[in-house]
């Protein structure tokens, strides 16, 4: 599966105008990444529906490839099989291009019993250690060993064993991972404290679909009843909540008025709330959301685990906040590195100062403030890089966005669905003057 765009261009905008229309919402990539690698727990036929294409979308479906899957494409559909293992090794070579590749641990152990994948190791936006995952496959029968820069891990009796594994953080991967592990295991598994994320509510919903017995997902709870093989099945992947939190955010930046399509407001939990408080105005319609503003509230948010505020959201809403009149902070508790976009932002402007873990947003009156201004920045993670275009959709003059294979990785046609709202926006290719 190939994306759309490559990852070394540039993105220049030139700001000022108030966004309008339609685009459509993708399909989830934090929810198609294990649910793909869900395509490891059987023989048959997994299809797959409504897959974006990502960066990190190509990533798995070349891990599985690697581990002997076999994939087809057709459209937005993914055509996935796994009667045999190749190989049970996830080399660093491919596992360091995306952290979510680790999910591929748990339906390794389960089925086969037996894996070894390289340690994904930091990110830019924090170190995002393994040792719950690990913790938990360990409770459930796999013995696990730590060398040269891999996790080798192999289940001695042949099939897990039902556990109860208290997790020390509702963490998202490691929850992903342990149900994938605990659907063929033998017996009983709890998952306490488990994360309740509606992605982790989709998956459990396309391995019951494969025949698993997967309840509470989306609770803090998750019982899993083993069984001793599952089978292919149809899945549709909805639309993805932090992609469609991105735009309404967007949307509301500009001044402008947008349909959403495929997005629901449920998806949001309590970022709902934040933004309604923020100035964006969003109501349910008939096939997804409208989306407009008329003025940016200052707000106070701290990044909370779901349903709390999500940390995927927070660059967007620090961007927006710089349109607000009066003081907001937003406090950052998920993520330790995870506000390397302020300097880039203060360069085109933004009034920003940080103290430890929370950033403060200083703006005043439209009439007395600095004027936001059009720059030369750099992307440092997947959210930041969206971030920095609603600020330049809003600065005058023109702002270059680079490293733009962050945003390949989670927004799906970009630069298409910004032409569509009627933003002037031209994405340049790495060699082009």
């Amino acid at each position: 599966m190939k994306t759309q765009e490559s990852g070394m261009d540039r993105l220049v905008i030139t700001g000022g105008k108030a966004l309008q229309g339609t685009i459509s919402i993708g399909g989830s990539k934090n929810a198609c990444l294990p649910i793909i690698a869900a395509a490891l727990l059987c023989p048959e036929t997994l299809l797959l529906k409504n897959i974006p294409r990502l960066s990190d979308v190509s990533s798995m479906v070349q891990l599985l490839l690697h581990l002997g899957c076999s994939v087809k494409t057709d459209k937005k559909n993914i055509y996935l099989q796994t009667d045999t293992l190749a190989t049970e090794d996830a080399p660093y070579d491919l596992v360091r291009k995306m952290r979510a590749s680790v999910v591929v641990l748990g339906p390794l152990l389960g089925r086969f019993g037996k894996a070894r994948i390289s340690l994904p190791g930091g990110c830019a936006i924090g170190a995002r250690p393994i040792d719950l995952h690990l913790k938990g496959l360990k409770l459930l029968g796999a013995e696990i060993t730590l060398e040269q820069g891999y996790v080798s891990a192999v289940v001695p009796n042949g099939r897990l064993i039902g556990a109860d594994i208290d997790l020390d953080f509702p963490s998202v991967g490691a929850t992903q991972n342990l149900m994938m592990a605990a659907v063929l295991a033998e017996g009983v598994t709890r998952i306490r404290q488990s994360a309740r994320e509606p992605e982790i509510a989709q998956l459990a919903d396309c391995l019951n679909a494969m025949g698993a017995d997967v309840r509470g997902a989306g609770e803090a709870i998750i019982e899993i009843h083993g069984k001793s093989r599952l089978h292919g099945a149809e899945y549709s992947i909805e639309a993805d909540r932090i992609q469609g939190g991105s735009y309404a955010m967007m949307v509301a930046a500009t001044g402008g008025q947008a349909f959403l399509r495929g997005m629901k407001l449920e998806y949001l939990g309590q970022a709902q709330g934040v933004l309604a408080s923020a100035g964006v105005e969003m109501q349910q319609e008939d096939g997804g959301i409208s989306v407009q503003a008329s003025a940016i509230n200052p707000i106070d948010i701290v990044t909370a685990p779901y349903p709390g505020f999500p940390t995927d959201l927070q660059a967007q809403l620090m961007a927006l906040l710089c349109l607000a009149e009066g003081r907001s902070s937003i406090t950052e508790k998920i993520f330790e590195n995870r506000f390397m976009h302020v300097p880039e932002l203060q360069r085109m402007g933004a009034d920003i100062q940080l103290m430890g873990d929370t950033a403060i947003i200083n703006t005043t009156p439209v009439t007395d403030r600095p004027r936001l201004t059009g720059a030369e920045v750099m992307a440092t993670d997947l959210r930041a890089s969206f971030s920095l275009i609603m600020l330049g959709l809003v600065a005058e003059g023109t702002t270059t966005v680079q490293r733009l294979y962050h945003l390949d990785r989670g927004y799906e046609n970009l630069t298409e669905k910004l032409c569509t709202l009627g933003a002037d926006v031209v994405r340049k290719s790495h060699d082009a003057s």
